[in-house]
C-alpha cells in the first residue's frame, strides 16, 4: 500500500490552516481566541476594527489588555480558578460587559465565550459584538418604547396631578376658612381669644394634613420600602452602563469607566440603584448634545463606609439660578423635560441612607455624586 506523501501532508495542513482563518475573518463579529493563560492567540480583522489594536499589538498578550479596570484585574483570577475548579462562570453564556479600546475609551458589548481543546490544551474563542452599534431598525423601536414611555409618565403625572388637587383641596379650604374666621374674631371690639386660639389650633391641624398628604405621595412615587440585598457595586454599574450608554458612539461622546477593584458591596435595591445611574449617564449624553467636546466619566470608588460613585460630561454646566434647586421636582433644563428623574434618584439615595448632589466640573460640565453606606 502506497504510503502519503509527507510534503503533501504539510501543504494540505498548511492549506486547511489558511482556508480556517480566511473562514474566521470573515465572521462580522469580533472574535479573539485565547489560552487557558489568558494569552491572545488570533485577532480577527473585526477584533482589530473594534478595539482600535491590530493583531500583531495584542498577539502574545493577556486579554485583559482589552479590559478596563477593575475587570483587567480579576480576569486572571477566573482563569485560575476554572483551571483548579472547573467551574464555569461565563463559558456558554453571553452577557454584557464592558470593554477597552487601544485610545482609552470603554464600551458596553455582548460577550459569548466558547470553549475548545487543541493537543490536550484548552482555548477559549470570544465573540463580541459592540452594543453601540444598533440596526436602524432596532433604534427606532427604542425611540417608540420612548415615546411610549414619555406618553405613559405624562398620562401619570396627569392623574398624580389630579389626585394631589383632589386630596388637598379639602385641607387648605378648611385651613383658609379657619384663618379667616381668626380673623373676623380678632377684629371684634372684644375679642375672644378662646375662640381664635381654637380656630387657629385647627388651621394648625389642617395644615399639617396637608403635609402628610404630599409625603404619603412621595412614599408612593419612591415605592415604598427598599427590597435591599448586598450586591457588587461594581457589577451593578457594569450591568447599568451597559444599557444607559446605547447610542453613545453615534452620540459622539467618548466614555471613560474607572472602578475601584478593591470596591465593597453594599447593601442595596439593585433596580433603583441601577435606576438611579441610568437617569444620570443619560442626562449627561443629552447634555452634550452639539458640543464640541463630549467625554463622560462614570467613576467609583470606596470612601471610608461608603462607595462613592460619580458622572461626569462636559457638556455646557447647569445655570446658577437652576442649581440651586435641581433636585426639586419639576425642575429641569431639559426643554422637554418634566424634571422629576433627579427628585426621584435624590429620593432613592437617601433612602438607601446615602446622598446625592452635582458640582461643576472643572472641565466643563458637570459631575453627579451620591454615596452608599456598605454597612
Amino acid at each position: 500500500m502506497q504510503q502519503p506523501d509527507a510534503t503533501a501532508s504539510s501543504d494540505l495542513a498548511v492549506s486547511d490552516s489558511a482556508l480556517l482563518r480566511s473562514i474566521l475573518e470573515t465572521v462580522p463579529d469580533a472574535m479573539i481566541v485565547i489560552d487557558e493563560h489568558g494569552t491572545v492567540r488570533f485577532f480577527s480583522s473585526a477584533a482589530e476594527r473594534l478595539f482600535g489594536y491590530t493583531a500583531g499589538e495584542v498577539g502574545g498578550k493577556n486579554v485583559n489588555l482589552l479590559m478596563p479596570s477593575p475587570y483587567r484585574e480579576q480576569h486572571d483570577g477566573y482563569l485560575d480558578r476554572y483551571r483548579r475548579t472547573g467551574e464555569r462562570r461565563i463559558i456558554g453564556i453571553g452577557r454584557v460587559v464592558v470593554g477597552r479600546r487601544k485610545d482609552g475609551s470603554t464600551f458596553p458589548m455582548e460577550l459569548s465565550v466558547g470553549e475548545a481543546h487543541q493537543t490536550h490544551q484548552p482555548l477559549f474563542t470570544g465573540f463580541v459584538r459592540d452594543l453601540t452599534e444598533r440596526q436602524q431598525t432596532e433604534r427606532r423601536l427604542h425611540e417608540l418604547q420612548d415615546g411610549l414611555l414619555h406618553v405613559s409618565r405624562v398620562h401619570s403625572m396627569g392623574e398624580m396631578a389630579a389626585a394631589l388637587a383632589h386630596e388637598l383641596n379639602q385641607p387648605l379650604t378648611a385651613t383658609s376658612n379657619y384663618v379667616r374666621a381668626a380673623l373676623r374674631l380678632l377684629a371684634a371690639p372684644e375679642p375672644d381669644l378662646a375662640q381664635v386660639r381654637q380656630a387657629m389650633t385647627h388651621a394648625v391641624e389642617q395644615t399639617l394634613r396637608s403635609g402628610e398628604i404630599i409625603r404619603r405621595l412621595r412614599a408612593f412615587v419612591a415605592r415604598g420600602e427598599l427590597a435591599r440585598e448586598y450586591e457588587s457595586i461594581a457589577k451593578l454599574i457594569e450591568e447599568a452602563s451597559g444599557l444607559a450608554l446605547v447610542g453613545a458612539k453615534e452620540r459622539g461622546v467618548k466614555v471613560m469607566i474607572t472602578i475601584d477593584p478593591d470596591l465593597a458591596e453594599a447593601p442595596v435595591d439593585r433596580v433603583q440603584v441601577q435606576q438611579v445611574l441610568l437617569n444620570l449617564i443619560r442626562n449627561a449624553m443629552e447634555a452634550m448634545d452639539g458640543g464640541a467636546t463630549r467625554e463622560l466619566t462614570v467613576a467609583a470608588s470606596k470612601r471610608g463606609d461608603h462607595v462613592l460613585v460619580s458622572v461626569a460630561d462636559t457638556g455646557s454646566g447647569v445655570p446658577p439660578e437652576i442649581a440651586a434647586k435641581l433636585f426639586q421636582p419639576f425642575v429641569t433644563t431639559k426643554a422637554e423635560g418634566m424634571g422629576i428623574g433627579l427628585s426621584v434618584s435624590r429620593t432613592i439615595i437617601e433612602a438607601h441612607g446615602g446622598r446625592l448632589w452635582m458640582e461643576p466640573n472643572t472641565t466643563g460640565g458637570s459631575v453627579f455624586h451620591f454615596t452608599l453606606p456598605t454597612d
